[in-house]
């Protein structure tokens, strides 16, 4: 039985929540709370195994409760955020002091909304209790001046690799931080990453890192061409795929129902195998489910080069767990040492 408490300062959103995970023979609802404060007490006394979020309350907001989860007893939880842009950042500095996920709701429909992501919801939930979830401490702000870990200098023309590409869902965003941030400026191939996020999230998720980084993250643009020294990351609304013609490298936004999850890993890496063949380095990031094994496989049998991020550093280890299992991965390694692994064989 997972155990879950429930925070937030409407009493109608508590009902609605309360309400969805009861169906559910699995979750017990163990408390709820309507603010940060009486959400630490509900914590210390009750034990959940999950908490889900809210981000604005009185007396003490969902961030700063999180802080002081995550700084002394750290748990799963689950954030919900509004589909806003100030939404959207919020989430963003939630995830990177340790949250495990995010749920949006619709702040001008809130309790019809979430009936609308009732599967998503409980999905999460299960998954983050379920799993070997891994809970970091808060990070320290990563400032611009932060010196690149992997500042080997690298000539323009590159060698054996042409192009990176990236997979992530849960616990994507601080991974990725991680990795973009120890880039020179002098990287000398492109990137394209594919993080399961909502279409505002993924606009200020590019607009942060690129804040952050020497190299240039942007969320890309249909048809818009591949450059060394630049990542482009899909969009939430859209897949993402690589194309070529003649000499000229792109990306393409597409629509394609085949795949559950926005962006697709799987649809990204394939199109990587077959545009770059093995000139592709391939990184597969903490997430939950097997998004990209399908395209991972393209990506071997074209003997690219896979790099799957640890159980140790994962916040969730599903995606890289199910391409380690299928024998895909040329190295597998703490996130702390991707960075280098990635300039090391281009």
């Amino acid at each position: 039985m997972i155990r879950v408490l429930v925070v937030d300062d409407s009493a109608f959103i508590r009902k609605v929540i309360c309400r969805i995970l009861e169906k559910d023979p699995g979750i017990q609802v163990v408390g709820t709370a309507d603010n940060g404060i009486n959400a630490l007490e509900q914590i210390e006394a009750l034990r959940p195994d999950v908490v889900t979020m809210d981000v604005e309350m009185p007396r003490m907001n969902g961030i700063e409760a999180l802080k002081k989860i995550m700084s002394t007893k750290p748990l799963p939880v689950i954030m919900l955020s509004g589909i806003t842009q100030e939404g959207a950042n919020i989430t963003l500095d939630a995830l990177n002091m340790g949250a495990c996920d995010f749920i949006t709701k619709d702040s001008g429909n809130a309790g019809v909304g979430l009936f609308k992501i009732e599967g998503e919801l409980l999905r999460k939930i299960k998954d983050v209790a379920r799993r070997r979830v891994r809970l970091p401490a808060p990070k320290p702000e990563i400032h611009t001046q932060k010196r690149p870990l992997a500042e080997r200098s690298v000539p323009a023309s590159h060698g054996d690799h042409h192009i990176v590409s990236l997979g992530a869902s849960t616990g994507g965003p601080p991974a990725l931080q991680h990795i973009l941030t120890s880039l020179s400026s002098s990287f000398p191939v492109p990137l394209v990453i594919a993080q399961h996020m909502p279409k505002l999230f993924t606009q200020s998720f590019a607009e942060r890192l690129n804040h952050l980084c020497q190299i240039t993250v942007k969320e890309a643009e249909n048809r818009e061409p591949l450059k060394p020294g630049t990542a482009l990351i899909a969009p939430g609304d859209s897949h993402m795929a690589v194309r070529r013609k003649g000499k000229e490298t792109f990306v393409e936004l597409v629509s394609d129902d085949r795949y559950i999850y926005r962006p697709s890993v799987d649809l990204l890496m394939d199109s990587v195998a077959r545009t770059y063949e093995s000139k592709v380095v391939a990184v597969i990031l903490t997430g939950m489910g097997s998004d990209g094994l399908a395209g991972f496989r393209e990506i071997k049998s074209r003997q690219g080069y896979v790099i799957a991020q640890d159980e140790e550093t994962c916040v969730v280890y599903g995606m890289p767990r199910v391409v380690i299992e299928a024998h895909l991965a040329n190295a597998v390694l703490p996130i702390q040492k991707i960075p280098e692994e990635i300039v090391k064989v281009l």
